[in-house]
């Protein structure tokens, strides 16, 4: 008994460690992650299963990668862009060049293997067929490097010595090897299928409001009531018990439910594309500035807080000439910039929302509010 016992209970805690993973990495390969890729195999069945049910996920899983396809989220969602190696978020430009680099890796007749000059040419041919003007400038290499880095990431290209480009040097005499059983599957359908740009991101319509819900609770750090229509709120209130059972044993996420909204998180805190806090310069401005604004004034429970871009750059400024010598130079010089870049971790960690003319910070900052003992030890 005592075995069979210890055998459900492992297997539980690698169906729910190879989830997590999954979340937080759709595109697994093989070669990137042997131990996890095998923990995945062998809990296919029931992870396809349970992603397909609870969220109207896909995952496929092949013999050297698994790829899981998420549903989109509706309009209130965070967004969720690509990032750089740094941090930064992509651009129009940086997805354009990543949506050439895979046309060009799906064009009639490529190889397995391709070198970079003969992928760069492929690239401005197909610009040039479809109107788009593509320039030569260091900022165009840095789009075109890093849309080639994301498919590395991803496992899609791989290059000798899995070293990556530099960005002034992008030598076109490499070769590089393409995944060509995965490529297909980065898109979520075939796009000649589609109707247009907005059907491709567009939530999959009448789904069960449990289903919706609990995507959500998955996806977001925080979410809001008034974010929910009247069917999901009813499931949070009628279902409560049940989502906590199954947040935990699918995910090991912890349900919180407030007057203001629900908050699924993860006690290990791993299981977050957007660590906070954090010890880069955005994730510190972004804890002082909430902890500051919570200190100095103050929110009713559920209440949401207002305050203008004129108030948050004063308090930015502040912080910029306090910490001068060790944030970075390019927010340190642009407190405009910064004050950007803040909003939007706090956009998508669900602590605030942007207004016309500054930010509404949400009652759920208030749980980064310093204690009276941290404020006397300051």
């Amino acid at each position: 008994m005592t075995t069979t016992t210890g055998t459900v209970a492992q297997d539980t805690t690698g169906r729910r460690h190879a989830a997590r993973v999954l979340l937080q990495q759709p595109i697994l390969t093989a070669a990137q992650d042997p131990d996890t890729f095998e923990l995945v195999r062998r809990h296919a069945t029931a992870l396809k299963s349970m992603f397909a049910e609870q969220l109207g996920y896909t995952l496929v899983v092949d013999t050297s990668f698994a790829r899981l396809t998420k549903a989109p989220l509706d309009g209130s969602a965070p967004s969720r862009p690509v990032r750089r190696g740094n941090g930064d978020e992509f651009g129009a430009t940086a997805y354009m060049y990543l949506a050439l680099v895979c046309a060009a890796l799906l064009a009639p007749g490529a190889d397995d293997r391709v070198l970079v000059s003969n992928l760069v040419d492929q690239i401005r041919a197909d610009a040039d067929e479809h109107g788009i003007a593509l320039g030569d400038t260091l900022s165009e290499r840095r789009h075109l490097v890093s849309a080639l880095q994301t498919l590395q990431e991803w496992g899609v290209l791989t290059e000798p010595g899995g070293e990556g480009t530099a960005v002034d040097d992008l030598p076109g005499d490499v070769p590089l090897t393409v995944d060509r059983a995965l490529l297909p599957h980065l898109m979520s359908g075939p796009l000649h299928k589609a109707t247009g740009p907005a059907a491709i991101v567009a939530s999959p319509a009448q789904e069960p409001a449990a289903r919706r819900l609990y995507r959500r609770l998955v996806e977001d750090p925080f979410v809001a009531r008034r974010d929910l229509d009247a069917d999901a709120v009813e499931v949070l209130v009628r279902d409560r018990a049940e989502l906590t059972r199954r947040l935990d044993e699918d995910f090991g996420l912890v349900l919180e439910v407030r007057t203001e909204g629900a908050l699924a998180y993860d006690p290990d805190g791993e299981l977050t594309d957007a660590p906070f806090p954090g010890a880069g310069t955005v994730e510190q401005a972004a804890l002082l500035l909430v902890s500051e604004l919570t200190d100095r004034y103050g929110t009713e429970p559920g209440a949401d807080l207002h305050v203008d871009t004129a108030a948050l750059d004063v308090l930015l400024g502040e912080f910029v000439a306090a910490h001068a010598r060790t944030w970075r130079r390019d927010y340190v010089r642009d407190v405009p910039l910064l004050r950007r870049d803040v909003t939007s971790l706090l956009t998508r960690l669900g602590l605030a929302r942007p207004s016309e003319d500054g930010l509404m910070l949400a009652a759920p900052a208030a749980r980064y509010r310093p204690t009276a003992a941290e404020r006397s030890a300051t």
